[in-house]
């Protein structure tokens, strides 16, 4: 493999900024088991604030703020609502069975939405023993399986409005929050406020090296945190990484717009490929998905075990993801302009136009 110049894998995969590494050296050390970190108290109480919440709880993933969340509002043998394509249920290695002790109640749908009516006669809520108790709806926004796009509000309210209904919480995976704020043109407060807890994510878009915080009702996060301490996430001088994500809500999220705007113009160059196709009505925030035509030949397996195509850019020096006809690219921090057009150039040559 030649020199990776233009790695689309993930946003995960971003390196900390001269400034944000500036402030993690300076930031000031305590013990966070204790709660005295200075610092991991701070971005706790600056994500609290932003996202309009009462407490807030730093933890290392956005798993394990997921499944911190499922253990505050639920009991084990209960029921989660949630979307067939969602993060917790099909990428955090069974968790929700294995720590919670839940099962997920799965409806489907293209765009990330959960239907109405489906919803409403899934919940169970009664004393008959044959029914597991539903506690809990969750929705995630963006949402990364369906492209990558954003809810709209008038679809979460009314989610909202039936939680409401039946005395249910509701908890988001905002694991790209920001971004989907960014493309709704709306405030962290208002896509927040319906929710009883939201995950947010500090090492994708926002670009620091690890870090999520779990935001929502003080109840919930009191909970949180003594299940933290059990799942292992009690850390220690941790205000070294939490002074990353400081830097990153104070400096990154006005900046999500750039990684819009560059997914577009590589989703538009990959749709005039032969052989490519790029569905760009669901290009909306830093996500690509495409595909490539059945049988073609950037689609087999090289030497390597990877698709031809996922190969062929690789030499080229660009990572991307999945295969062998459904395939990713992540925009991010670490891509400007010069590295998409790096990339663009790269996509042309494997297509050999």
């Amino acid at each position: 493999m030649k020199t990776l110049l233009v790695d689309l894998r993930s946003d995960t995969v971003t390196r900390p900024t001269d400034g944000m590494r500036a402030a993690m050296l300076k930031a000031p050390l305590g013990d966070d088991v204790f709660g005295d970190d200075p610092t991991v108290n701070g971005l706790q109480d600056m994500a609290a604030e932003l996202l309009g919440k009462e407490a807030a709880l730093f933890v290392p993933s956005g798993t394990m703020s997921n499944q911190l969340a499922l253990r505050a509002h639920t009991r084990h043998g209960d029921e989660v609502i949630g979307h067939s394509g969602c993060h917790m249920f099909n990428y955090e290695s069974g968790a929700a069975s294995a720590l919670a002790g839940v099962q997920f109640r799965l409806l489907a749908s293209d765009d990330g939405t959960l239907p109405l009516d489906a919803i409403k006669t899934s919940i169970h809520q009664t004393d008959d023993p044959h029914y597991a108790p539903t506690t809990l709806i969750c929705l995630e926004d963006t949402h990364n399986a369906c492209g990558g796009v954003p809810l709209p509000s008038k679809h979460i309210a009314a989610v909202a409005a039936i939680a409401k209904e039946h005395n249910l919480p509701l908890h988001l995976d905002g694991a790209r929050f920001f971004n989907a704020i960014t493309a709704k043109g709306i405030s962290a407060r208002e896509l927040a406020a319906p929710f009883d807890t939201v995950s947010i994510c500090l090492s994708k878009g926002l670009g620091a090296p690890v870090g999520s915080i779990l935001v929502g009702r003080e109840d919930a996060i009191q909970r949180a945190y003594r299940f933290r301490k059990m799942y292992g996430g009690g850390m220690r001088q941790a205000g070294v990484i939490a002074a990353a994500g400081q830097y990153a809500l104070q400096h990154h999220i006005t900046r999500l717009s750039d990684d819009h705007r560059r997914a577009r113009l590589l989703a538009e160059h990959i749709s005039t490929l032969p052989g490519f196709h790029v569905d760009l009505t669901k290009v909306q925030t830093n996500l690509i998905y495409f595909g490539l035509e059945e049988n073609h030949h950037l689609s087999l397996l090289s030497p390597t075990g990877k698709p031809r195509l996922v190969h062929e850019l690789l030499e080229l020096g660009v990572a991307i993801t999945g295969g062998p006809y459904r395939l990713r690219a992540a925009l991010h921090l670490d891509v400007d302009d010069a590295g998409l057009e790096m990339a663009c150039n790269a996509f042309s040559r494997v297509a050999d136009v």
